[in-house]
């Protein structure tokens, strides 16, 4: 099987030269490639979604630019306006969660003071229970010493 191509290079609209080459042998079908013309390697690509509108004028009394134009203007009414109920929204949140976090530290301090009373209650407690206990072995030994006595 013998191989056989040919290369067509054309220019497009772009500065971008696409060589085209076909393989006249092979079943397989080749991928036209994008090369630059210029030689230091081309400048920025332009979007596709801009391509078109490069080189379009645009009658601006048209009713379809006024149409476009108020459909944008309402887009962006909206897209403020959102904007600004988000903005209000979260500075209402923040509002709120500084209140709930000044009552918890009130209520934090409440029983910290509360948890200290009843510590102290609880530490007398238990001193004067120990004052009021003698220990075992010295009370064993006065009663002994009591009933030995004459």
């Amino acid at each position: 099987m013998s191989k056989t191509s040919q290369q067509n290079t054309a220019t497009d609209a772009n500065g971008v030269s696409v060589i085209h080459s076909q393989a006249h042998a092979s079943g397989l079908q080749q991928v036209p490639q994008l090369v630059p013309v210029s030689p230091g390697g081309g400048g920025k690509a332009v979007p596709p979604s801009k391509q078109g509108k490069k080189n379009s004028f645009v009658d601006r009394n048209s009713d379809e630019y006024r149409q476009r134009r108020e459909r944008n203007n309402m887009a962006v009414k909206k897209s403020r306006l959102k904007s600004k109920q988000k903005a209000q929204d979260t500075l209402q949140r923040v509002n709120q969660l500084k209140e709930e976090n000044e009552r918890l530290e009130a209520k934090i301090k409440l029983l910290t003071k509360e948890l200290s009373v009843l510590k102290d209650l609880f530490l007398e407690h238990a001193h004067n229970l120990a004052d009021n206990v003698q220990p075992v072995g010295t009370e064993t030994t006065t009663t002994n010493a009591e009933s030995n006595a004459p």
